[in-house]
């Protein structure tokens, strides 16, 4: 272990709109103690050098479904599933069936959509009362709506599925009988909705899943079929939704970076990149990893065998060996490989549907609100502890 007195994580955003002061210096060692909200001991890597190379490294593993692992909560066993095997060849022959869906191309053409449905969302915005929660009108439909539409979802189980999957990903937040009763909610939706697809199936991603299910017995059982569903359904809107309310609140708080990116459309597309690379709305705790073997590292120490370990995302994208002035918001930096979708056979493969919402998002509100602003101080913005997600829970706007 690389420190005596482990660092508490996820670490505190205070005040809410500045980088967390534990990642300040966090680099002068490749790995430090962390204590997670289980009260469990886990490794953090901290520099982008380690966490981008062991994204792809083989001798972590995904499985973290052992005696003696460390667990992220100590009231919902997140990512943690026996019956799936996060690791190669079984991920990667699992991952090819769901990239096709998320290729550069066909996000492309998602974007029309995603135009039409935030221009809709924006006229509603504009014709409600002020101020408005930007969250609620805008960062958490966006992303719904599209991944409704790549799926398959019924856009009408939006609120339903919202909710469940809110009190799945709970880590600290709901009771541990709440939890439950999210899950077993959550599964039971999805197996009603692999079942009405069956009977009527349709040109999307579920569609496609099923397809290969009841084709090939060997490429994907029927407890995989749930599980995809699920994990995609997932990730197509949490992260995504959180990274537009708190990114855009980050921005509407710059008033300088607002400025220059109404006045020029075309700093839109490094903003966000920026904006995702100081990750301002979440952790990296999703990442827990057990190592299979030891681990040397940058700076020659070394992650022992049986080690619960964490990718900073986070510490990656603040090293200052691979940015200037790390702890900068700057939406001119040209250079922005971030670590924030990960790496390697890990890289998220929702990332181009992500940033196309995002562009999206970020061009057409500051088209169609060029005065919008927070209509609280920035340091009164809540916080959602307690979530996977820790952006703002509330993003009060008005114009």
């Amino acid at each position: 272990m690389s420190s005596s007195t482990p660092i508490p994580y996820p670490f505190e955003w205070t005040p809410v709109m500045e980088v967390p002061e534990a990642l300040r210096g966090i680099h002068d060692k490749a790995q430090v103690d962390v204590r997670l909200p289980s009260g469990d001991t886990a490794v953090m890597v901290t520099r982008y050098k380690d966490v981008r190379s062991l994204f792809a490294d083989p001798r972590l593993s995904k499985n973290i479904a052992r005696p003696g692992m460390a667990r992220i909560s100590k009231d919902n066993d997140l990512f943690v599933d026996p019956k799936i095997d996060g690791d190669p060849p079984h991920h990667s022959a699992m991952r090819g069936l769901v990239t096709r869906a998320f290729t550069a191309r066909r996000i492309e053409l998602l974007r029309p959509f995603a135009q039409s449905v935030t221009d809709e969302l924006l006229d509603a915005m504009e014709a409600g009362p002020k101020p408005a929660d930007l969250n609620e009108a805008l960062a958490f439909p966006l992303p719904i709506l599209v991944i409704c539409k790549l799926l398959g979802v019924p856009p009408e189980d939006r609120d339903k599925f919202r909710r469940l999957v809110d009190g799945f990903l709970s880590v600290s937040k709901l009771p541990p009988a709440e939890v439950e009763e999210c899950r077993k909610g959550l599964w039971a939706y999805l197996a009603e909705l692999i079942t009405a697809k069956r009977a009527d199936p349709g040109d999307d991603l579920i569609g496609s899943l099923i397809k290969v299910r009841d084709e090939d017995d060997n490429r994907l059982s029927e407890y995989e079929l749930h599980h995809w569903t699920q994990s995609l359904l997932i990730a197509g809107y949490v992260t995504t939704a959180s990274q537009i309310g708190t990114g855009t609140a980050v921005l509407l708080h710059r008033r300088d970076l607002f400025e220059q990116v109404k006045a020029d459309s075309s700093l839109v597309e490094p903003t966000v990149e920026e904006l995702l690379r100081t990750q301002i709305m979440g952790s990296s705790i999703g990442t827990l990893r057990y190592a299979l073997t030891d681990i040397e590292l940058s700076d020659g120490s070394v992650i022992k065998e049986g080690t619960s370990v964490l990718l900073s995302e986070e510490g990656a994208n603040t090293d200052e060996r691979v940015f200037k002035d790390p702890f900068t918001i700057d939406i001119h930096r040209t250079e922005n490989h971030h670590m924030t979708f990960g790496a390697g056979i890990h890289y998220c493969v929702g990332a181009a549907l992500a940033r196309m919402e995002l562009q999206v998002a970020t061009e057409t509100l500051l088209r169609r609100f060029p005065d919008i602003r927070l209509a609280v101080p920035a340091a009164e913005l809540p916080r959602g502890l307690g979530g996977f997600m820790e952006g703002f829970s509330e993003v009060p706007v008005t114009w």
